[in-house]
Order: C-alpha cells, then structure tokens, then sequence
C-alpha cells in the first residue's frame, strides 16, 4: 500500500476517533427525550430562515465551481456546473476529506462532459483556494469587529486577535495582488498552474465570504431561538470551529464543529441547536444529494451504452 493512501486512511480513522469521542463528551450528559425537546423548543421560524440561508449557501458554493471552470477557459453551461457542485458537495461535506470525495464526483462528472485531469484539477484547487479566501476574508472581518469573544476563546489578549485578523486580510490582499500583478506559471510535475485574472479573483472572495456569512447565519438562527446571540459571536464561532474542522480533518467537522461553537457560546448553544444545524446544513442536503448521484449515474451509463451500441447498430443495417 503507498505511503499516501496509509496516510490517507490513518488521517480519516484518527478524524474519525476524534469524532467520536467529542461527540460522546457532548452528548453523554444528555437522554434521547432531552435533546428532542431542546430541538422541539426552536421554532419554526428560526429552522425555516436556517433552511434558507442553508440553501443559499449550496447556490453560492456552486460558484466555487463556477470560478473554477471558467479558469480553465471552459465555457460548461451552469446548470450542468450546479448539478456538479451540489452533489459532490452535499455528499463530500458530510463524508470528510473533502477534497477527495467531492474531487472524486467533480471529475466524474467534468470528465462525462469532456474536461481532462488536468481541468478538473484545477477546478478542485480553485474550489478549494476560495474556501480558504472566504475564511480568511470572514475570519479578518470577525476578529477585527468583534476582538473580545475571541480573544476570550484563543486565550490571547484583543491586541493579538486583531493582529490575527489583520494578517487575515492582508492574506486576502496578497491573493489579489498576485492575480493583478503575477503572470508567470507555476509547474507542478506535468501540470501547470496560472493565477486567476483579478475579475475572477474578486468573484472568488465575495462568493467565498459570503457562503461562510450565510452557513454563520443559519447558525445563528438555530440558537437563537434559547437566548439573544449576536450574529458576529455566531460568526466567531463558526469561524473558530471550521479552523478546527481543517486541522483535525475530522469527517464533515463532525464533533468538532459542535464542541468549538460550544465552547465559543457555552450554554447559549444548547444541544437542539447543534442537532438541528447538523441536520439542516449537512444531513438534508445529503439525502437529497444521494438520489441525485444515483439518478445521474444511471443517466450517464444509460447514455453511454446507447453511445456504445449505436456505431453496432449502423454497422448491422
């Protein structure tokens, strides 16, 4: 087995493990009638606005993908490009390691309609540097406004979380000065890879912003039907908790997102809240990113046999 795929399998079973044990360090204090009732206790206002801006967020990360086949020169109709992105993130955001199980189904998906290895490469690198600039955009703005909440969570004082969210934006800053200013290819092996021209990078750190504003939103939605939670400490948390979600490599940030934002708001987040944004943000768009996988793979194979019996078909008459 190459080195790779052992670390590969190791990095999901220790996410895993880490999963486990901080969801079982969450929920063990509480019985199967308490969290339904914490759940219950949100009304249906609040889930219906989370619903929303969930949804919202899945329309925006179809513009990571988007920006990615336009860098490739690729002119790929975008409901074609929205059908890719929705299933392969649906799926991927709940499986884990996402850059290899939604890259998996991206390329299934690009490759039907004619990209190569290299194109979807790159969409998957482009995809993946717009979650980073969206992060870093979100995570500067957050620890610049709201400094307190955390510096309360790092342990640091408010002078060093603003220089955090300094450094965050001047990263941003650096992106697009390079895709102003730098023209020369990068190689990497056979490939080679070129800064995006400074439109698309613009388009890349509004549409990543504001995805990450949206899930912070929903997020905020759910909790605050317990108590009034400001949406910038939303925000904080949920920024807090996707920086964990990226160094623990924990499968879709399960229990990691919950034990950060817990951490970050305390009893502000109680236990339905969690549940209900893990439903809403993850589980939903899963269940119905499955059929639409298993849809369009039957489409795909029922296309291609037709394609492959075709040529026989003439030949015989």
């Amino acid at each position: 087995m190459k080195r790779k795929t052992i670390l590969t399998y190791g990095t999901l079973v220790l996410g895993l493990g880490l999963a486990g044990y901080l969801l079982w360090n969450i929920f063990s204090e509480y019985t199967w009638s308490d969290i339904v009732q914490s759940v219950s206790e949100i009304p249906t206002a609040n889930l219906l606005a989370a619903l929303g801006y969930c949804a919202a967020s899945y329309v925006c990360l179809t513009g990571f993908d988007w920006a990615g086949v336009r860098y490739v020169r690729n002119d790929l109709a975008y409901p074609k490009i929205a059908l890719a992105s929705f299933v392969s993130l649906s799926i991927g955001q709940s499986v884990g390691l996402a850059g290899l199980s939604s890259g998996g189904l991206r390329y299934r998906y690009y490759a039907h309609w004619g990209m190569n290895t290299e194109d979807v490469a790159k969409i998957v690198l482009l995809s993946g540097v717009t979650v980073g600039i969206g992060l870093a955009m979100l995570t500067g703005i957050v620890m610049i406004i709201n400094p307190a909440d955390g510096a309360e969570v790092l342990q640091v004082n408010e002078a060093t979380v603003l220089a955090i969210g300094v450094a965050c934006l001047a990263t941003v800053a650096g992106y697009l000065a390079l895709a102003k200013f730098a023209r020369a290819p990068v190689r990497i092996r056979k490939w080679t890879f070129q800064m995006p021209p400074l439109r698309l990078a613009l388009a890349q750190v509004v549409i990543g912003t504001v995805n990450f504003a949206l899930v912070a939103a929903a997020l905020r939605e759910v909790m605050a039907a317990a108590s009034d939670v400001s949406y910038l400490k939303a925000a904080t948390a949920y920024v807090l908790a996707n920086v964990a979600i990226i160094v623990t490599h924990a499968p879709g940030g399960l229990g990691v997102l919950e034990a950060t934002v817990r951490h970050v708001m305390g009893d502000q987040a109680s236990i339905g809240s969690l549940v209900a944004f893990r439903v809403i943000y993850f589980f939903i768009p899963l269940a119905i990113g499955i059929p639409v996988a298993l849809v369009t793979e039957a489409i795909f194979r029922a296309r291609k046999a037709s394609a492959a019996s075709l040529p026989k078909a003439e030949t015989a008459a």
